[in-house]
């Protein structure tokens, strides 16, 4: 199973991934800041609509109803909106901890390597020196 998630990773594009971190917790930093700015809209007013003609069909009342459940269930969006939006930031903002931590760990990782070479060249300049007397 292992194997499988390693072969997934390998063929993940770590350059492309690593460089657009930081616009995509841009963008998510955007996206929350404007709908958390946004003013929720249940009492906004219908603009362009024609007045309503005095010979209605139906009661005043069932409009009323029906304006009431669609300004609640507006508000319920909007709340929707928020909490979408919200999750999407902190998803942004821990993709960047993400990558910023692979970073340091590719860094940790090349600076090992380097190590080990030069631990194997010298063990290697050891060995040749004592089989030379």
């Amino acid at each position: 199973m292992a194997i499988g998630w390693f072969s997934v990773l390998k063929m993940v594009p770590w350059g492309d991934v690593i460089s657009n971190a930081p616009k995509v917790a841009d963008g998510a930093m955007k996206l929350w800041s404007t709908v958390a700015k946004r003013p929720s809209s249940a009492h906004a007013p219908a603009a362009g609509l024609p007045p309503a003609p005095a010979s209605e069909t139906q009661p005043i009342s069932v409009l009323q109803s029906q304006l009431a459940a669609a300004e609640s269930e507006i508000a319920e969006l909007h709340r929707q909106m928020l909490e979408s939006s919200n999750l999407i930031r902190a998803l942004a903002d821990q993709g960047a901890q993400l990558i910023r931590r692979l970073e340091v760990n590719r860094i940790r990782v090349l600076w090992l390597t380097g190590f080990l070479v030069v631990v194997g060249l010298v063990t290697a300049a050891n060995l040749a020196m004592n089989f030379a007397l």
